[in-house]
């Protein structure tokens, strides 16, 4: 694509910054406004060897599930947690989202998934909602008023659906208060990676209208350049949140491979990062 340019900075670029938070080797991201416990990982600071090089995440991409698990078990030890507390879905690229809580606890991270959802929502302390990338967007959110959380997975047709909506109506249910609900979205393919053919801003469109130059790049030609994470900014504002309350990382999970495995240049010869947030209650 001309013009096209290459996203270093791994600095949030809304009000308040996601910023790197580093554990021994242990390399992962969090949004300084959400008090409780969560991350955005990174491929650094496992045990995982190989394309999986080193803290891969994924259960069914052909690494060694004691690796994985070794894995699991350093980050969840970050934040305070076990494997045992996670909670995952089978993702679709879809507009679900699951109110879960604590009977949804998968115990053995290995088992079978059945229930499809691209999101998860819960109030229930030490739930430990959990996504899966490695370039679609992650959104992780929090409400000090109930104690509830989210985590969303929001690739582009998961985005058009409007994912990250379905997810604060979870929260709401909860009781959460949309002006106080607290949105970090987290690292994912940027607007400089992310060329698509002419049906992804075509739904950009219809969703959000005419007035969106700021996310779309290019449109006209054969060619555009979408911006996911400001579709979704603009989404969770349509929902109710603060633009005070929204974190937004700039890092690109494509132009940073030291950094995150990246399905659009690796295809699934590669790991996978995850999300993790879980609610301590209304303490």
């Amino acid at each position: 694509m001309q013009g096209r340019t290459v996203c270093v900075s791994t600095k949030g670029t809304g009000f308040m910054a996601i910023v790197r938070q580093q554990l021994g080797d242990l390399v992962y991201f969090i949004d300084e406004q959400i008090p409780v416990p969560h991350a955005f990982t990174t491929r650094l600071g496992g045990v995982s060897t190989g394309v999986y090089d080193s803290l891969n995440l994924s259960q069914n991409l052909g690494d060694d599930p004691a690796q994985v698990f070794e894995n699991y078990k350093r980050i969840t030890g970050a934040l305070g947690t076990v494997p045992e507390n996670l909670v995952f879905s089978h993702q679709v690229h879809e507009d679900r989202v699951r109110t879960v809580g604590t009977t949804h606890r998968l115990g053995d991270i290995f088992r079978p998934i059945d229930e499809e959802a691209d999101g998860l929502v819960t109030k229930d302390p030490n739930v430990a909602l959990t996504i899966f990338v490695a370039d679609c967007i992650p959104i992780l959110l929090w409400d000090p008023g109930t104690g509830a959380v989210a985590a969303v997975h929001a690739g582009w047709r998961s985005t058009v659906l409007n994912i990250v909506g379905n997810a604060v109506r979870g929260m709401v249910a909860l009781g959460a208060n949309p002006r106080e609900i607290r949105a970090a979205i987290g690292p994912g393919i940027g607007p400089c990676c992310f060329e698509t053919d002419p049906e992804v801003p075509a739904a950009v469109i219809a969703l959000l209208g005419e007035g969106i130059p700021t996310c779309i790049q290019g449109l006209g030609g054969t060619k555009s350049a979408v911006d996911l994470k400001k579709v979704n900014r603009r989404l969770l504002l349509r929902a109710g949140l603060s633009i005070l309350h929204i974190s937004l990382s700039d890092a690109c999970t494509m132009c940073e491979p030291e950094l995150f495995w990246s399905h659009r240049r690796e295809a699934r010869v590669r790991g996978s990062q995850a999300a993790i947030i879980f609610s301590r209650g209304t303490e």
